[in-house]
């Protein structure tokens, strides 16, 4: 999971103690037919923690037709003559195949999980018998024995003595294949989840090769029952996904919740228990719960951010502006509306005991409030100033960064235009919501948004009163709200419509998604800033900077983290009055290991930590390149910063530390777009590709190559005589 605890719809698997797994023909074979081992053996690793785990697993298996198959193929090839092969003779049996392959079905589970040091056993059994009831409650008194003795029971329907007129062919009876087997013992066994492992990744809207097929999370009968569109069946079994969907159905209406999913992955029994979204749920409450992101799918919400970019790109710049000023003069039309809403948000997090340094990120309002009324409507009207702001800069979409003649009456120009769509992942501060639609709007970019539950109020009537301002001829889905976390993981999947990911929050936030999509991702995980005071420095001026670093917004990815001192500020006093100004002010420090030992205080956890809170590192160092050594052992490449007097220094410290920002005698809180004069800021990277440090307009922006000529060919490169002249940009 990406933000947030297990999804509420995922609840029920805190509670279940026997599961069975049915894993399809599909699955366990390959293309041609030949037993898939590698996901057989990862089938039976997973099925092995479960049972050690303490889980009651019962597994239902298909393959054996397949696969006596493949070894009556083989023993056929192997004592036929020439003429035979000249002729070959018609299909195997079914019922021969079945017979041939359950044996060795059975020889290679007991194989696999023998290496796993577990035991399994064989039920095999047909249609017919569960008519009879004494059958059925031995049955489920065997079962039930094994296990107890921690044994995994096997079971596959008899193909072989089935009374049916061919293995494919379907009967009228209890059940009819596999999955339908599975959905049965799932009822008569009382399991407490069922989960059918597919070679797709759940079931979805249409054929899962149509690109227009949509992944369903959450089956609700009532509402995709008439709207999904089959594809073929099993390219070996005889079930398919409508046979899976009907005993899903059967099973989950009966009260057991049923997950399909992929079962060529290594771990998604493991993670389905986890509570991880994954695959299509079938649950007999789905009806009752709202399911934002079956309502409006993350591609379709995607697609609309792009065609509605395009739209607003075709505007004239005069047009973006007036977008942008009746952005403004609608918050201030809204302050009401925008303040008690912001309020409930606040209210809820306290009552919910979030973290202090959250809950201030929350807040609507500065940091020292007589009136949070009074000073809501001061910050709602600086963040109208500030769209403001942004609509008075010089227009940046189409602007000319370059011209050249390449050759006589031929002129290439590098002009500025939008990314096209970005997602934003942000967490806790709805000012963020406001500031990043501004700079996508003026910039000519779609947006996706996704801000932390703990806010959902205040960015709903943030999102609804920016969008009440956009015009019909761009479209109101040009900002597009994500409600529920759900919808995430199908984002981060869209690399063919998204273009830039940029996630503002925590340090695993970050790098969740990260390791998540294919999308490019900018940002920063930590905010390790560092100040350096070196023997040099004026030391009222380094209280001053330490105290604004530290103290002006401690939850701040800008303010201090680690204290660097100069060894001599130990001995001349200077290091105890920086500690006496900082602890006067309540900051909690802890020490390097040099520190520590020095100054008899508490050890840091880790030199490499980000408090976010009243509390910072202090170590000390032999002279600017031991600091510069240990900023970049232990930084994040945020904002590091020397205080000296010495300019030779402060050079060498500018040069050498590699971060998004270097600063010289300033707080590390001047890392911000807004200070930076941008405007505004989506965020602040760390990346060294693209956009670094504060990322205002320029960072949504990427470049076209535009040409005009007057019918030159190239003609193997004697078409023209090329000049490769710089033109100036006004010409």
């Amino acid at each position: 999971m990406i933000m947030d605890s297990m999804d509420p719809s995922r609840a029920f698997v805190r509670n279940v103690k026997r599961l069975i797994v049915k894993v399809g023909t599909a699955v366990v074979t390959r293309g041609d037919g030949r037993l898939a081992l590698g996901r057989l053996g990862a089938l039976c690793e997973q099925l092995k923690q479960l049972n050690s785990g303490g889980y009651e697993v019962i597994l239902v298996t298909s393959g054996a037709v397949g696969l006596g198959r493949q070894r009556l193929r083989y023993r056929r090839v192997a004592n036929s003559s020439f003429a035979d092969l000249q002729n070959p003779h018609n299909g195997f049996d079914g019922k021969a195949c079945a017979a041939v392959g359950q044996s060795s079905l059975m020889a290679l589970y007991d194989t696999m999980f023998s290496q796993l040091d577990v035991t399994s056993s064989q039920l095999l059994v047909t249609d017919g018998v569960f008519r009879d009831k004494g059958f059925r409650q031995q049955l489920s008194d065997t079962v039930t024995s094994l296990l107890d003795l921690r044994v995994i029971p096997i079971f596959n329907e008899n193909d072989a003595v089935s009374d049916r007129k061919a293995p494919y062919q379907d009967s009228s009876g209890i059940f009819w294949d596999n999955d339908s087997l599975a959905g049965l013992l799932a009822m008569e066994l009382k399991a407490d989840l069922l989960v059918l492992l597919s070679d797709v990744e759940g079931l979805y809207s249409g054929p899962p090769s149509d690109p227009k097929s949509k992944l369903i999370h959450t089956y609700v009968k009532e509402k995709h029952q008439g709207e999904i569109t089959f594809g073929d069946k099993s390219r070996l079994g005889r079930g398919g996904m409508t046979a899976k969907v009907n005993a899903a159905t059967c099973a989950a209406d009966a009260g057991i919740p049923v997950v399909i999913t992929s079962g060529k992955a290594t771990d998604n029994i493991l993670k389905v228990l986890q509570g991880e979204r994954i695959g299509t749920l079938f649950h007999q409450d789905a009806h009752l719960w709202t399911l934002v992101g079956d309502q409006v799918g993350a591609r379709e919400m995607a697609v609309a951010a792009r065609e509605c970019s395009r739209r607003l790109q075709a505007l004239e710049a005069h047009e973006r502006r007036k977008i942008l000023l009746d952005i403004a003069d609608a918050l201030e039309a809204n302050i009401s509306v925008i303040m008690a809403e912001n309020e409930a948000d606040v209210a809820a997090a306290e009552e919910s005991g979030y973290e202090t340094s959250l809950v201030s990120r929350l807040a609507l309002e500065p940091k020292k409030a007589i009136s949070h009324f009074s000073l809501c409507i001061v910050q709602i009207c600086a963040l109208a100033e500030s769209v403001r702001k942004l609509a008075e800069m010089e227009e940046p979409v189409g602007r000319a960064l370059s011209r050249t003649e390449l050759a006589d009456g031929l002129i290439l120009e590098k002009r500025s235009c939008p990314l096209g769509v970005i997602l934003v992942i942000f967490e806790s501060r709805p000012d963020a919501l406001v500031q990043i639609a501004s700079l996508a709007i003026r910039s000519g970019n779609g947006l996706l948004l996704k801000g932390g539950k703990e806010a959902k109020r205040s960015n709903a009537i943030l999102h609804q009163v920016i969008c009440s301002a956009i015009p019909d001829t761009v479209g109101d889905k040009l900002i597009g709200l994500v409600i529920s976390r759900e919808e995430i993981p199908d984002l981060l999947k869209l690399d063919d419509v998204i273009d830039l990911v940029i996630p503002r929050g925590s340090n695993m936030l970050v790098s969740k998604v990260k390791s998540s999509t294919k999308i490019p991702v900018l940002g920063h995980a930590d905010g390790i800033c560092h100040v350096y005071v070196d023997k040099s420095a004026n030391m009222d001026m380094a209280k001053r900077i330490l105290h604004d670093a530290k103290t002006d917004y401690p939850a701040a990815c800008n303010s201090m983290e680690t204290l660097i001192v100069h060894k001599d500020l130990l001995s001349n006093g200077g290091l105890n009055e920086l500690i006496f100004d900082l602890q006067r002010e309540a900051v909690t420090l802890y020490g390097g290991p040099r520190a520590s030992s020095l100054l008899n205080i508490a050890e840091a956890c880790s030199l490499h930590h980000e408090y976010s809170s009243m509390a910072c590192t202090i170590e000390i160092v032999d002279d600017v390149f031991a600091a510069i050594d240990h900023i970049h052992q232990y930084g994040s490449a945020h904002t590091d910063c020397i205080i000296t007097e010495d300019t030779e220094v402060a050079e060498i410290f500018l040069q050498q530390v590699d971060s998004a920002a270097v600063f010289h005698n300033a707080s590390t809180r001047f890392c911000d777009g807004s200070r930076f004069g941008f405007g505004a800021e989506v965020g602040i990277s760390t990346s060294r590709i693209h956009a670094r440090g504060p990322v205002g307009i320029e960072g949504l922006l990427t470049i076209r190559w535009v040409l005009r000529g007057r019918g030159q060919v190239v003609d193997g490169g004697n078409g023209v005589t090329f000049t490769h002249k710089d033109l100036p940009l006004d010409s």
